[in-house]
């Protein structure tokens, strides 16, 4: 790496990508700068705090960045950054006399490669060889407040700056560290390779300063992050730093830890979703077969801790169970459809003076079906209890744990262990909240697993939805957008709501008085186009049916279903569907997207008939992305992509390998949910158990030629995690309509019985 000197630098932030033509501007959060303070501990512990100035410290809440005042400057992003605000100073970054740097990351990883954007950012900051990086995942930590949830595409726009202020402090130590060895001026010194660097060539190794630097009474330059156009690291790709653990299987999920006396476990559930226990004709004739230790009941079934998986799965297929009722046995397909229906009606009458387009859209529920199940080990003692499991909320599961069990939240313990897997599923903690009932119930420690089809079928679920879209038109132009959402409630229960109530001073008149759903909803979803009078309504509809947030929540059906009609309102109006949506998107960093893959994917290129292109556009979390697929119709039982190219704006992107597995994976959710991947549900219960059931995507599915275009950097980062399934929706969906001369209104398109539904 070339040097860098410590004194180096400005805290002087990048202006942010224009948002209107030729505009540039600046985001409040951006002009924040940090404090770090000294950790008590042997060798080098920082902490980092946010602050007013690096050089005059102010208490936390005095300093929390401000919102902008117009609601559509604002996204759920913004409000993350401001919740977290206040706790920025507990982030911690030890470096050892080995010269190995600890860093522990109040996240969790559940696949999406954030461990190693983070350790990117910690050794381009230390100058240090990303090998000589570890990340931990912290234990769920009350004090951190709203800053150790993981979601709506923030974790790296919220720690972009307090992980390399820490980082830049911790360089800044370890260099006064050497100069007072020396006797040398710091700001004579330089940094490279996970060392100091004098000008008549003396080093030391990080590791061999590490001592010295965490002596309080050292003088030390102030530090500030390096400018981003001396990034040697940030911006560049990197395989992941856990790639090499996954595929050798050395990386350890939850159900692979050791823990002591630790015993299988499974749950036989209720045939119908939320329904209870009434009574167990046969427990002690299964409490007497082979291997079976205990069998209990606890709120969400009648739960079975063998010897081992298998002869807990043999006892609990063997148990005799009367249940009642849950909340939503009487409900199937069409009762929840019309629910939905009623509650986003169409306007009585259509317009009388202007041309118009009406579309009504249907999305079924959808599993997130993460490869690896609901886990999670848990031993609870009369005086503690510890519980290890991937959580994305896990101070949320901490303390409801803690007062389900009874016990002070001190001494329960949460360990965040990586996941293989989430889609926004392990913001919620069921299993390590039922493995803590279980545990403390048979007096021993757990390992409760839910099987697939317990993850299917009882698992929480993207809530269904229903449209209602009218546009209207006159002269070339759209006079009005109409979007109104209906869909089944979405539980927000996991610390989101908390959340934000916490932010609500800062919220933009009207947010702030708004249900969690609404302000999530507004912050949103947002269209990119100037489409005249734009309005975007939601209405939520109970139904008792466990929900929960899935990638991209809102937008992966609301701003599919409105590129679906962007495409019908251009050919309306005799337009083509990129020339159109290049007329009516709003800026300059928009078209770029969208002239990138309209470039790339050679737009207008014949294909045989069947085939067609189709492309859809979105812009969220300061991120904009824009789709073309090619779609081949010709065989109708098999219908499949077979095209994508991509480009994406995130803004500054840390790891572009990174940000390219997170756009295609959205790809894939796209092409899963757009054409056969859905939960049916018949009277309080999903038909799909399994992977052969529930029809995601297949590796035959999905597209071989996939190109991914990463926007040259500018201004800090976006969020990118949800960004991309909302224009691949959008895409997939039009190019089935060019290629069938059909409108698509019911997704997942092809969503028949093919299968028979496992027992219940």
């Amino acid at each position: 790496m070339p040097a860098h000197g410590p004194d180096q630098g400005s805290s002087t932030p990048t202006g942010d990508r224009d948002r209107t033509d030729g505009a540039a501007g600046e985001r409040g959060p951006a002009r924040r700068s940090f404090l770090t303070a000294l950790i008590a501990a042997p060798t080098l512990a920082l902490a980092t705090r946010i602050g007013a100035d690096a050089l005059a410290p102010q208490p936390a809440h005095a300093v929390v960045p401000s919102l902008p005042a117009p609601a559509d400057l604002v996204d759920l992003g913004d409000l993350f950054i401001v919740a977290g605000a206040p706790t920025a100073h507990l982030l911690v970054l030890r470096v050892e006399t080995d010269g190995i740097i600890h860093f522990r990351l109040p996240r969790t990883e559940v696949g999406q490669g954030l461990t190693t954007a983070v350790a990117m950012l910690v050794a381009e900051e230390l100058d240090a060889p990303l090998d000589d990086v570890r990340i931990a995942l912290e234990d769920a930590r009350p004090e951190l407040l709203f800053n150790q949830l993981t979601g709506s595409s923030n974790s790296i726009r919220s720690l972009y700056g307090p992980v390399r202020q820490t980082a830049a402090t911790a360089r800044a130590r370890l260099v006064a560290a050497a100069a007072r060895s020396w006797d040398l001026p710091a700001r004579t010194l330089t940094t490279r390779d996970g060392a100091v660097h004098a000008p008549d060539g003396r080093s030391a190794p990080y590791g061999s300063l590490a001592e010295a630097a965490a002596d309080p009474g050292l003088p030390v330059l102030p530090a500030a992050p390096k400018p981003a156009d001396r990034h040697t690291l940030v911006g560049r790709p990197q395989n992941r730093i856990d790639a090499r653990a996954m595929v050798t299987g050395r990386q350890q999920y939850t159900l692979d830890l050791d823990v002591p006396g630790a015993k299988p476990c499974v749950l036989r559930r209720p045939p119908t979703l939320g329904g209870t226990v009434r009574s167990v004709a046969n427990l002690a004739a299964v409490r007497a077969m082979p291997g079976v230790l205990h069998v209990v009941t606890v709120r969400t079934g009648v739960a079975v801790v063998a010897e081992t998986f298998g002869q807990a799965l043999d006892a609990r297929a063997a148990l005799d169970v009367g249940w009642g009722p849950g909340p939503a046995d009487a409900l199937s397909d069409a009762d929840i459809r019309s629910r939905l229906r009623a509650a986003a009606p169409p306007p009585l009458l259509p317009p009388l003076l202007t041309g118009h387009v009406d579309a009504e859209f249907d999305f079924a529920f959808v599993s997130h079906a993460p490869l690896e199940t609901n886990c999670a080990v848990a031993d609870v003692r009369s005086d503690r209890a510890e519980i290890w499991s991937g959580l994305k909320s896990p101070i949320v599961a901490k303390q409801t744990i803690a007062a389900e069990l009874g016990l002070p939240a001190d001494k329960v313990t949460v360990h965040v262990v990586q996941a293989g897997g989430s889609f926004g599923r392990r913001l919620f903690f069921d299993a390590a909240l039922e493995a803590a009932l279980v545990s403390k119930a048979c007096g021993r420690p757990v390992r409760l697993m839910w099987t697939r089809i317990d993850d299917t079928r009882h698992g929480r679920m993207r809530p269904a939805s229903h449209h209602h879209v009218r546009a209207t038109y006159a002269l070339g132009q759209v006079l009005s957008f109409q979007h109104r959402v209906a869909s089944a409630e979405t539980d927000f229960r996991h610390g989101l709501g908390e959340m934000l109530t916490a932010t609500a001073a800062s919220l933009p008149a009207g947010l702030g008085n708004a249900t969690f759903a609404q302000t999530l909803f507004l912050t949103t979803v947002k269209s990119p186009y100037h489409f005249g009078l734009t309005t975007q309504s939601l209405t939520e509809v109970p139904t008792g049916i466990p929900t929960g947030s899935w990638r991209s929540v809102y937008s992966a059906n609301t701003r599919g279903a409105e590129e679906i009609v962007v495409d019908e309102l251009a050919a309306r109006l005799g337009k083509d569907p990129v020339a159109f949506r290049r007329e009516f998107l709003k800026n300059n960093a928009q078209r770029a997207v969208l002239d990138k893959v309209a470039a790339e994917g050679e737009w207008g290129r014949a294909l045989p008939e069947g085939c067609a292109q189709g492309v859809g556009f979105h812009e969220e979390y300061e991120s904009r992305t824009a789709c073309l697929v090619e779609i081949d119709t010709r065989d109708p039982e098999h219908v499949r992509v077979t095209k994508a190219v991509i480009a994406a704006d995130v803004g500054r992107p840390v790891n572009p390998r990174g940000l390219e597995a997170q756009l295609l994976g959205g790809l894939t959710d796209a092409i899963s949910t757009t054409l056969r991947a859905g939960l049916h549900i018949d009277k309080g219960l999903p038909l799909e158990g399994s992977y052969s059931q529930f029809h995601y995507a297949r590796q035959r599915d999905t597209p071989t030629d996939v190109r991914i275009f990463v926007m040259p950097a500018s201004g800090e980062p976006g969020g990118a995690g949800e960004l991309g399934v909302p224009a691949a929706v959008g895409a997939i969906a039009n190019a089935y309509a060019r290629a069938t001369g059909t409108k698509p209104r019911s997704f997942p398109l092809d969503f028949d019985v093919d299968f028979t539904p496992y027992p219940r």
